[in-house]
């Protein structure tokens, strides 16, 4: 119970705090969006479908990269100003560390929902799915953006965040790409172990 109020209390505080002020409204609304679906979607399968305290931790985080990229807009957090300027670069890479994110975290929820409907067994077939999925799904996100564009023209460039960089859309999937192997690399065992533990409890 104590981990469930400090999920929800982390997730309304950064809520809030990304809503007060956003640098663009409309933008915020369109980046924070998945955050804002997610949590009702946990909320009503919560009972048929816990998932592990893992994913539940990695949904929040993700959430809070997307609450952050909203109120700044990706191209404009504060910080990564400041690594730009040590690295002698002029673009602002928060993106691609919501891209990054966009990888890892669907591939950890990916990867569960395979396993426990036992769609797939744990191993090379499984990660190669969820791999296949995570690219499927970062190239999808990057149609949503270009549909966007299309329909609201120049009100979309805070959200699509190209920065003029003309290869933004391939190295964004790139970074999911990245991100979902890092996450199966580094957590497929440990994912494992509290799936058995979610198993024992039921």
């Amino acid at each position: 119970m104590n981990n469930k109020i400090a999920w929800c209390a982390i997730y309304l505080l950064v809520l809030v705090w990304s809503a007060i002020n956003p640098a663009d409204p409309f933008t915020w609304w369109l980046e924070a969006a998945p955050a804002l679906v997610a949590v009702p979607l946990l909320f009503f399968t919560r009972k048929r479908f816990p998932l592990t305290p893992l994913v539940y931790v990695l949904v929040l985080a993700h959430c809070c990269v997307l609450f952050v990229g909203a109120h700044y807009t990706y191209a404009e957090v504060p910080l990564f100003d400041t690594i730009a300027h040590w690295m002698g670069s002029e673009r602002n890479n928060y993106d691609k560390l919501g891209h990054f994110a966009q990888g890892f975290i669907p591939a950890m929820l990916a990867r569960e929902i395979m396993l426990r409907n036992q769609a797939v067994k744990p191993g090379a077939w499984c990660a190669f799915l969820v791999t296949c999925f995570v690219l499927a799904f970062s190239a999808f996100y990057e149609l949503i953006e270009w549909w966007v564009a299309v329909a609201t023209g120049e009100g979309a460039e805070a959200f699509l965040g190209t920065q003029g960089y003309v290869w933004d859309t391939q190295s964004d999937m790139l970074m999911a790409l990245i991100g979902a192997i890092v996450a199966l690399v580094l957590l497929s065992r440990f994912q494992d172990k509290q799936i058995a533990a979610l198993k024992l409890r039921r």
